[in-house]
Formats: structure tokens, sequence, C-alpha cells
């Protein structure tokens, strides 16, 4: 093993405002390594490390807000679609992260830095701008771009598709600064796993499976859809995956519904790869992570509840090319299980043939590289 000293060091930087962004930074961190053992990589998410007591505040309140008015979001994040940060956003950024960042970058020397969430890509752009010469890249974790992720600091973007880079270019960056690689996930969600082993280890039965994601936040999808799809359990088998909503969770299983041989109640699971493998239809959120990671393993997805903002343009942009649909009624559903409990071999042959369709061929890891020269 080389000396550390020796090694590039790659410095990934997210946000904790979802999951997603922060899965994105590991993703590409295990396959920096996994391809280069010369490479070093190091995942913060700046806001929980450098301000570990104002940090939960500030993502409580967002997921209040999320929760409780999606509406006032989304008119948000339309209003603002078009610009970066408004000046008084920038100087609080600055004052709050600025001259901390500055030291860790000082102190940690990175190669290269990655940002996987606008916030800190905004502050290494104000670094850039003051003269910092580290090359700075910034993954877009969704099927859209909002004018915060846009710098003219930015040496690289890594974005999820051809529909994203166009609005990259609307916006004025160059075509030579964007590469389409996909949303990083994690390598496993690329690897084909032993349903049989799977089913053993979750004591999962030989049966359609659907897998229900989205209640880390307490974004199940409400009673009624629930109630829609527990209907089914005597045909189909439900595994409700609910993060870690501890409340969530306790609420289903103290619930005579749900106490059932083939519904299944699971909590944070480090193994969405294999749930996904061994299920055959996933219900979920349409955060960008979750979409790419069903993506790679080609299942086919419904949506529900959508975020007013990037959600609706992730769920836009996977009906448009047939990865996906929302659930516009309880006729969706009633259309898809029908399918599964009578139709499943049909199911299943598409699943084949849809699998890597539309997939990049690369994870982002060789942009990185090419980078670090």
């Amino acid at each position: 093993m080389e000396p550390v000293s020796q090694k590039k060091r790659v410095l990934i930087l997210s946000e904790g405002f979802g999951a997603g962004h922060t899965q994105a930074a590991f993703a590409l961190a295990g396959s920096l390594e996994q391809r280069c053992v010369s490479i070093e990589t190091r995942v913060v998410e700046l806001g929980s490390f450098l301000h570990p007591t104002l940090a939960p505040w500030i993502f409580s309140a967002y997921k209040k807000t999320i929760s409780a008015q999606p509406k006032l979001y989304g008119r948000l994040y339309r209003s603002q679609y078009q610009k970066s940060l408004n000046p008084l956003t920038q100087l609080a950024l600055h004052r709050i992260f600025y001259a901390q960042t500055a030291a860790m970058i000082r102190d940690w020397e990175p190669h290269a830095i990655v940002c996987t969430h606008p916030f800190p890509s905004v502050v290494v752009s104000r670094l850039k701008r003051a003269g910092l010469h580290t090359p700075l890249c910034t993954v877009i974790t969704d099927y859209d771009v909002h004018g915060t992720w846009v710098s003219r600091e930015v040496n690289k973007y890594m974005v999820s598709s051809e529909d994203v880079k166009h609005k990259l270019l609307v916006h004025g960056v160059a075509a030579a600064h964007v590469e389409i690689t996909g949303i990083p996930v994690h390598p496993s969600f690329r690897e084909v796993h032993d349903k049989t082993l799977i089913r053993q280890q979750f004591q999962l039965a030989p049966l359609p499976t659907v897998l229900i994601m989205g209640g880390g936040w307490g974004l199940i999808g409400g009673d009624s859809l629930s109630e829609h799809l527990v209907a089914w359990r005597d045909r189909i088998q439900f595994i409700f995956c609910l993060g870690q909503n501890e409340k969530a969770l306790a609420k289903l299983a103290a619930d005579p519904r749900y106490v059932h041989p083939h519904i299944h109640l699971l909590g944070f699971s480090r193994e969405i790869d294999k749930l996904m493998e061994a299920s055959d239809l996933l219900v979920t959120k349409p955060g960008g992570m979750t979409c790419s990671e069903g993506l790679a393993k080609a299942i086919p997805m419904l949506f529900y509840d959508p975020i007013p903002g990037q959600e609706e343009e992730n769920v836009h942009y996977f009906t448009k090319h047939g990865f996906g649909e929302p659930i516009q009624s309880s006729d969706t559903i009633s259309h898809w299980l029908t399918m599964l409990a009578s139709r499943y071999s049909d199911v299943q042959a598409s699943r084949v043939s849809n699998k890597n369709r539309n997939l990049p061929a690369g994870d982002g890891s060789e942009v990185i590289l090419q980078m670090l020269g």
C-alpha cells in the first residue's frame, strides 16, 4: 500500500437534505477507490461536519416544510428556477462555511473536489473566485437542473441524462464542461444477486413481490395507498421499507392488517440492492437516487406524492422514457397488481429485456480520474 502522501486525494462534499446527495457521494467514493488504489477519498456532509449543533435543526425544519407545505416549497423552487442563490443566501453560506471550508481544504490538500449538493458547490466556487486552484466537479443528483447548481467556477458537471445536459447548456454552461454519467449508485446495484438466496435471507415467499419505499421521512404515501396495496396480501408479497422512521414502523407493526406472512416491515437497511433484486415492482417517492438505483436494477416503478419541483421533474423524465409512471389513482395500482397476480411471467420477461436499457456506460469515476491526470 502506498503512503498517504503518494495518493491522489479527492474531497467529496455533500449535505444532509435527504439521503440521496450523500449516497451519491459515497457511491462515487467507493467506485474511485475500487478502480484505483492510489486514490484516497473523504466524504463530508459539510453542514453536519462544521456545525453539528446547528445542522440538525436546519434539516429538521426542511423536512417539516416539505411534509407540511409541499406546495410552498414548489413555488419557491419554481420562482428561483433560473437563478443562482440570491446574494443574502450566498452571504449566509459565506459566513457559516467559508472560513472553515477553506481551512479543511488547506489542511487536507485535495487534488480534486467533488460536490453532490449545490450548497457546498457554491462555497467552493466562492473559494475558487478567491484564488483556490483545485479542480471542482459538481454532480447533479436529480433529473432536473435548478439555477442554484450553476456556477462558472465549476470545471466539470456530471449529469444524469441528455435532458439535464441540455438544460445546463441553456443556463450558459459550455458543452465541454458537461459529462453524462448517470447519478452515481453503489456498484452493488449493477450486480446480479441470487434471488433464491435473498429470499432465504429475508424470509420471503416465492411470490410476486412489491417493495414500498419512502418512509424515512414519514412519507409512505398515506393510509389509502398502503391499504389499497395490502388488500392484495393473499396473492402478492409486500416489503415496506421505512428507513429510520421508527414511529411509522411501530404504527404499522401494531396494525392487524399488516400482520400477515406476506407482509414484511423493515427499518433502515443497507441492502436495498438485494431487496430491489428480489422484488418485481417498486412503489416509491421519486427521489433522484432511488430512481437511479431502480433504473440500474431495471425494476418497474410507481411514483407517489412527488414534491413539487425536482421530484416532479424526476417523474416526468422516468415516465417519458418508460421507466416508471405516477400513481394517478387506485386504478394505476390495480392495473399493476393484476398484472403481477395473473401475468407474472410477462412482467419478469419485460424486466429482463429492460436490463441496462439506456444506462450510461460509466459511473462518473472516470471523469474524476481524468481530472486528476
